[in-house]
């Protein structure tokens, strides 16, 4: 069973960037989508956003244009960039394989000045 661990949270001041990571403990090579959802405190997990093994994207509205999402098979790994951070991209951000059902534990960001 695959195992997914997210890293590269922290503190971030509004307008910066932010990469997070998300490792994977066996070859992701052949799972077809990779996502990445946020739970802000009080509020539903949200779709952040995804990406195929073919490399196609798409991105909730509230992001477009500012994180990007993808993925390094050689390497397991899943990455978003985030860039001109705002306050309401504070939340825990998780990792998802939805065709294995696996999660990662989360990696908090908070943008604060």
């Amino acid at each position: 069973q695959v195992q997914l661990v997210e890293s590269g949270g922290g503190l971030v001041q509004p307008g910066g960037p932010l990469r997070l990571s998300c490792a994977a403990s066996g070859s992701i090579f052949s799972i077809n989508v990779m996502r990445w959802y946020r739970q802000a405190p009080g509020k539903e997990r949200e779709l952040v956003a995804a990406i195929t093994k073919a490399g196609s994207t798409n991105y909730a509205d509230s992001v477009k244009g500012r994180f990007t999402i993808s993925r390094d098979n050689a390497k397991n790994t899943v990455y978003l960039q985030m860039n001109s951070l705002k306050p309401e991209d504070t939340a825990v951000y998780y990792c998802n394989a939805p065709n294995l059902g696996v999660w990662g534990q989360g990696t908090p960001v908070t943008v604060s000045s």
